[in-house]
């Protein structure tokens, strides 16, 4: 095989390596790109193609997220990863594995992990690296790698749920969901929340975006139908979508383009949390991206043309 092919073949997963450590599209896609200038430019062959581009890629994406986290701190409201419709690395053998850790909850829950203790959760972990491959990896001995991983490991069980629902029953739910959802059912919407839900967006100040979470089944499902009433006045229309393995929707404006994402987390055959992402800069590998603060502007004169 030449060297393209040998990268080419090993894309999907470097992609994804990068994505679980960053939680971002647009710096997965960078990281890799200048995975494959260093194996271009590298005058040997390595013995394993898969675990120096797999080493390179994390060693990398460790690199990016240190001074990514720095600007996460300055970041204006809640930040949440940018959003992934499909995977593209597929492994039979490590599905749960893999389609767990892409999830917003666990990217976030991630987030709370030192950049070393993120990446040596995610080979070992999601992906099923050797001891000896995470070591050469993140540059540490295979002992402190153990290390790590039981520190990550540690944090990762304390922030999840005790018990989550199976893809049949979060489908099952979001169905019915957007369907009180298109139809402006408060009383149906209400039902299928959590007493104690919560919904938050992410506009990074690009984008208008809700002042702080509103939480609690009747407030979330009364913003839910204003927000549906509102979205009419300027034909934004929605498809539900999976996004990040979950149960989503996309939200699209008149021409098509690409307004918001919601994505949806279920537990105890209730939803408990709704996420938003708004950020123009976190939906363009989805394709054109509408203006919010022009549709905002529309909706308010809309507004006071009708009061």
């Amino acid at each position: 095989m030449s060297k393209v092919e040998e990268f080419e073949e090993l894309r999907p997963l470097l992609f994804s390596i990068a994505y679980r450590i960053l939680g971002s599209v647009s710096e997965a896609e960078d990281v890799v790109q200048e995975t494959w200038l260093r194996f271009d430019g590298s005058a040997t062959r390595p013995t394993s193609t898969k675990s120096f581009l797999s080493a390179t890629v994390t060693r990398l994406s460790i690199d990016v997220l240190r001074s990514a986290r720095v600007r996460r701190e300055e970041y204006v409201g809640p930040w949440f990863p940018e959003p992934l419709l499909s995977d593209p690395y597929e492994d039979p053998a490590r599905a749960a594995e893999l389609a767990d850790s892409v999830s917003m909850a666990a990217l976030l829950l991630l987030e709370r992990l030192s950049p070393l203790e993120r990446s040596v959760f995610v080979l070992r972990e999601v992906f099923g690296f050797g001891f000896d491959e995470v070591a050469e990896a993140v540059g540490r001995s295979e002992a402190a790698c153990r290390q790590l991983l039981v520190r990550a490991r540690q944090h990762m069980r304390a922030g999840r749920p005790r018990f989550e629902a199976d893809r049949q029953e979060r489908q099952e739910l979001a169905t019915r969901f957007f369907d009180a959802f298109r139809d402006g059912d408060v009383v149906g919407l209400r039902e299928l929340l959590a007493a104690d839900v919560s919904m938050a967006g992410d506009g990074g100040g690009k984008a208008p975006q809700l002042a702080r979470s509103v939480v609690g089944a009747e407030n979330v499902a009364r913003l839910l139908v204003s927000v549906l009433h509102l979205m009419a006045r300027v034909e934004v229309t929605f498809e539900p979508q999976e996004i990040n393995g979950r149960p989503g929707a996309i939200f699209r404006d008149r021409d098509g383009k690409v307004l918001h994402i919601l994505v949806l987390e279920v537990l105890g055959g209730r939803i408990q949390t709704i996420r938003s992402v708004i950020n123009p800069d976190k939906l363009g590998h989805l394709g054109p991206v509408a203006d919010a603060w022009a549709l905002d502007r529309e909706v308010k004169q809309g507004r006071r043309r009708t009061s």
